[in-house]
């Protein structure tokens, strides 16, 4: 850390994403000059400048003078004028990852990497660090809901990351630990659309873990048993296979929380533990993070304190109460934008809800996902009572001929679903809703895109 500190410039291009705010937040309490810049003035970017950062709304060669360092997100274009800048400047440009790595040092780290659930599981290892009273530095890809903040720089051992496999870069780290949630068949373009060469990012993220660390991974994941072998680290287990070492059992749902069993194999006990938060897929995520905890030496009450205290996530399974002309309804915004965290979000929804109507607002989540996914897509979107589908968030990606949502809407009305609705004018949707508010007992803001700001509107509209 100590060469690191002879970089105090340091500029972010691409500065608004949630990865680049919260380590451009613990940059600046570590005391580093932060700038950055990007083309939409968020309210979390409004924060960032309170809290010391210089931002600039939009990109410009001139925001880059006197800077010694560029840290860029992965959805900057190559073209980008300040990355073009820096390179006549002769100024070092590094990908986020890289940047995250460098943090790292000096930390007893630990990573979450995985298709699904990252956020939430960093979210709780930080949680159950922070209960433990070990204050942790963290920084996630969501709003802890307990802070409303994404990173923290806390005064312990441990930083908590986030691994981001989505463009390869989080073979960038060398974390202590690792946590592997899962391995699915999202963020392909990236790898040429081979999956085969997605596993092999995971296999080299794992290699990266020294000798002294270990992993901690899902073993009810396919995916995951089929590189195990190819793995030379420590590997723990956790899952409901019976050859787990930490094996989840009994568990039990009821009004949106849930109650499990682990048994730990290596110690010949077994724990009880309590989230409030629906979904089997949590009780996985509340698992991972209680194995890294046990691994760790923590206490087991401090744990089924933490895990138990955990509020959620900004955008994961994020629940309102909402009156629409004096009729209670909810409203659920989730950032789930692949089939199988859509599914995985209405079984929790029907898991808490049971038989109450469902209306679904989407919006898909890049072209070549929708394209690649088309029939998961179809598929999953049927088991709505309503949906709306708002077109295609491109993220920077040229549109692919025959993808639009206005094609998947059709598709699923010849599945024979009998209320699908595609609507291009955001400005609508209120309208909409309200006319359709005797269909629906919940309301799903569903995608990655700029569908938060639907959400939000809904709230401004009707929130309770």
């Amino acid at each position: 850390m100590k060469k690191f500190e002879k970089v105090k410039n340091i500029h972010f291009v691409g500065i608004g994403g949630a990865g680049m705010i919260g380590i451009a937040r613990v940059l600046l309490k570590k005391g580093y000059k932060v700038s950055g810049s990007d083309i939409d003035y968020s309210n979390d970017l409004k924060k960032l400048k309170n809290d010391g950062a210089i931002v600039y709304e939009g990109h410009h060669e001139n925001n880059i003078k006197d800077k010694d360092l560029l840290v860029v997100s992965s959805a900057i274009d190559s073209e980008n004028v300040e990355l073009l800048q820096a390179k006549k400047d002769s100024i070092t440009i590094i990908p986020r990852a890289e940047m995250l790595g460098s943090l790292m040092i000096g930390y007893e780290s630990i990573a979450v990497a995985g298709s699904h659930g990252k956020t939430t599981t960093t979210s709780m290892v930080a949680k159950i660090l922070s209960v433990a009273d070990l204050s942790p530095t963290y920084v996630i890809g969501g709003k802890v809901l307990s802070t409303d903040e994404n990173s923290d720089l806390g005064e312990g051992k441990y930083l908590v990351a986030e691994a981001d496999e989505s463009d390869g870069s989080f073979i960038h780290l060398q974390p202590d630990v690792a946590i592997i949630t899962n391995i699915d068949d999202d963020h392909l373009a990236h790898f040429n659309n081979i999956f085969e060469n997605l596993l092999d990012s995971f296999i080299a993220f794992c290699e990266n873990v020294p000798f002294w660390g270990y992993l901690v991974i899902n073993g009810d994941d396919r995916n995951l048993q089929k590189i195990s072998s190819k793995i030379s680290r420590k590997k723990i287990t956790y899952g409901t296979s019976q050859n787990c070492d930490y094996k989840i059992i009994d568990i039990l749902s009821s009004d949106g929380c849930q109650e499990f069993k682990i048994v730990d194999s290596f110690r010949k006990k077994s724990h009880s533990f309590q989230i409030n938060l629906p979904g089997r897929h949590n009780v996985f995520n509340a698992a991972a993070s209680i194995v890294v905890a046990i691994q760790e030496g923590l206490d087991i009450e401090a744990i089924k304190k933490g895990v138990l205290d955990f509020s959620g996530v900004g955008r994961r399974y994020e629940k309102h109460v909402i009156n629409i002309d004096k009729e209670k309804k909810f409203l659920i915004d989730d950032y789930g934008h692949h089939p199988l965290e859509i599914r995985c979000n209405l079984d929790a929804i029907r898991e808490e809800f049971q038989d109450k109507k469902i209306l679904m607002i989407f919006q898909p989540h890049r072209y070549t996902r929708t394209a690649q996914l088309y029939d998961e897509f179809v598929d999953v979107l049927n088991r709505v009572d309503s949906l709306i589908l708002l077109d295609i968030y491109s993220a920077s990606e040229e549109p692919i001929k025959g993808i639009t949502s206005s094609a998947l809407a059709e598709t699923i009305k010849q599945q024979g679903h009998k209320n699908v609705l595609h609507v291009k004018n955001h400005d609508d949707l209120l309208d909409i809703i309200k006319e359709k508010k005797d269909l629906f007992d919940v309301i799903v803001t569903q995608g990655a895109g700029s569908i938060s700001k639907v959400c939000e509107s809904i709230i401004r509209r009707w929130k309770i």
